[in-house]
């Protein structure tokens, strides 16, 4: 009896996890609309299993990260919540800066935790950490301090392990110190070597004989190895896999190099689809690909000229690729270059193949839609701006949006706000680049002019190219 008692819990807890998808989220850094080819016909980089996946489910035309740089959308990401709601105002976190998500805030993580998920971030965090010191004080680097007063021999606290992660592995920010690889809340070797200059633009400590090119690689595959082991235990999983590419530096690998027709951003971009492709692949080989949502997306839109070198607009006129497609704007940006980005979903059985929505979608929308997978309430101090998307991935139709509005954020902390067919950018001009801005011959090209209104008020049409810009007061 006690046997027979026993392979009925088993039996059980087995459809029990059968009933929950496994969820990969797969974030890239600094991506363009119009990099992609199911996203743009013109793009001159190929994208093949990244457009497979779109083909192979659903392809959004008009979702936006939460912000137009990256600190803020990952929060957004993560929590449900918009970044401006805490003491980051505008811009990124900055290297040994304190953790952004609050320690009882409930993040997705931790939600799909309560219910039995194994879950874990591989990537780019840049969310805040907390360091020991040598000292006792503050965390410091820099030029005057290479090797900074970090005591890389403690544990870090309050990363993502302590955020809803029962393990994490990946670099802080590519071209923030320390430069190594993180494993939980342990350095991957020990930072005692100051770091070259060059791409390592800012300085500080790193592990002897440190490659920028390995990264995205040591990424791909630990993502490979813990779904393969994951998929064994039976368990639903979550993974979160925060690229660090083609954010700056940009670095491909020597396999990846001249295979392109847009210079080295090219090839980390063809680089990143082929990582995308081993995480798919790996899906397949475990047996798992049809209980898993896998969702793509980047964190905001294509870098301008500055550290990445040839940037979104003299990419343009140097190879003839627009990494915005036929957006205004670019990464920071309040116009939607900034954060209108590619967005695809794939889940067998559920999500139709080859359908294309035009629903307005958020980032920040991600918590709500898990809790609706799951059935999980959300208490009130929880995922405040997040709406349940669910209803879209399954085609469900409906008279109105599911987003009553969108709130947009520039880097500078510039405000816009999306309601059906109209946004309205709260300040003089969406532009948040300046001098490495929308340069002159775009302007002329597209017949922008320029006005002394303070605000920007535009009709966004599902048809992006078919645009009316027209000037408000408030």
């Amino acid at each position: 009896m006690a046997a027979i008692f026993l392979c009925c819990i088993v039996i059980v807890e087995t459809a029990r996890a059968s009933d929950k998808p496994n969820i990969v989220y797969i974030l890239a850094d600094d991506l363009g609309y119009g990099d992609l080819g199911c996203y743009n016909p013109e793009s001159k980089i190929p994208t093949p299993r990244l457009d497979q996946l779109a083909n192979q489910g659903m392809r959004f035309t008009d979702a936006h990260s939460p912000s137009a740089v990256c600190t803020p959308t990952r929060y957004a990401l993560l929590t449900g919540r918009y970044a401006w709601r805490t003491r980051l105002q505008r811009n990124v976190l900055g290297p040994w800066d304190k953790p952004l998500i609050a320690a009882d805030r409930l993040t997705v993580g931790a939600m799909l935790q309560q219910h039995g998920y194994a879950t874990a971030c591989i990537g780019k965090w840049h969310l805040g950490q907390n360091y020991a010191t040598h000292d006792g004080k503050p965390p410091v680097g820099g030029v005057k301090n290479p090797l900074s007063n970090v005591d890389f021999t403690k544990p870090i606290s309050d990363g993502p392990i302590a955020r809803g992660f029962d393990h994490y592995f990946g670099t802080i920010v590519p071209n923030y110190p320390p430069y190594c690889f993180i494993n939980d809340d342990r350095t991957v070797g020990l930072p005692t070597v100051p770091s070259p200059g060059g791409l390592f633009n800012i300085p500080g400590p790193m592990v002897p004989e440190w490659k920028l090119e390995d990264i995205l690689p040591g990424l791909t595959t630990h993502a490979v190895e813990w779904i393969e082991e994951t998929s064994q235990t039976k368990k639903p999983f979550f993974l979160y896999l925060s690229l660090t590419s083609p954010h700056y530096p940009v670095v491909p690998s020597s396999e990846f190099v001249g295979k392109t027709q847009v210079g080295a951003y090219g090839d980390f971009v063809y680089q990143t689809d082929w990582s995308v492709g081993q995480v798919l692949d790996a899906l397949e080989r475990s047996g798992v690909a049809d209980n898993t949502l896998v969702i793509f997306t980047s964190d905001n839109g294509a870098e301008v000229t500055g550290e990445v070198k040839p940037g979104v607009y003299d990419r343009v006129q140097k190879f003839g690729h627009r990494s915005s497609g036929n957006l205004r704007g670019a990464k920071r940006d309040a116009w939607e270059g900034g954060h209108r980005v590619p967005f695809m979903a794939r889940w067998p059985n559920k999500i139709k193949a080859g359908v294309v929505s035009n629903e307005t979608t958020c980032h920040v929308d991600f918590m709500a839609t898990v809790a609706a997978i799951l059935g999980h309430d959300l208490p009130d101090s929880a995922a405040e701006d997040s709406v349940n998307m669910l209803p879209a991935l399954l085609g469900e139709e409906r008279n109105t949006p599911i987003r009553e509005a969108t709130v947009h954020h520039s880097a500078r902390g510039k405000f816009a706000i999306r309601k059906g067919d109209w946004v309205l950018i709260d300040a003089p001009s969406g532009d948040d680049n300046g001098g490495n801005g929308e340069p002159e011959w775009l302007k002329k090209e597209r017949g922008y002019a320029p006005h002394s209104m303070p605000g920007e008020l535009e009709e966004s049409l599902r048809k992006i190219q078919k645009r009316w810009p027209q000037y408000s007061w408030r």
